[in-house]
């Protein structure tokens, strides 16, 4: 799946939650999907929490297919900047 169809995936359940904080999700060369104030970037632009992971695993992540805290511990996802933010991610995707 392309990151912009995953980007309208994230916007949608962002539309419908209160997750105001900046997260970025870096599919290193696919690209990144940042957002920040309730608006979503295909823009590599800063953010309080960076999550690395591939396209594939952001993918069932934003499917409900893959569990973010899952996701870490299994190492299919690295947490840069303030984990504080990633916690919040689950909000996001019930959304």
């Amino acid at each position: 799946m392309p990151l912009d169809t995953i980007a309208d995936i994230i916007r949608s359940g962002l539309s419908k939650s209160d997750f105001t904080d900046s997260l970025k999700f870096d599919c290193g060369p696919a690209g990144t999907i940042t957002l920040d104030n309730g608006q979503v970037s295909l823009e590599d632009l800063p953010a309080a929490c960076t999550l690395k992971m591939s396209v594939e695993n952001l993918e069932k992540l934003v499917k409900g297919k893959l569990n973010p805290m899952t996701a870490v511990m299994m190492g299919k996802n690295k947490v840069g900047g303030d984990p504080s933010v990633a916690m919040k991610l689950g909000r996001l995707l019930k959304g």
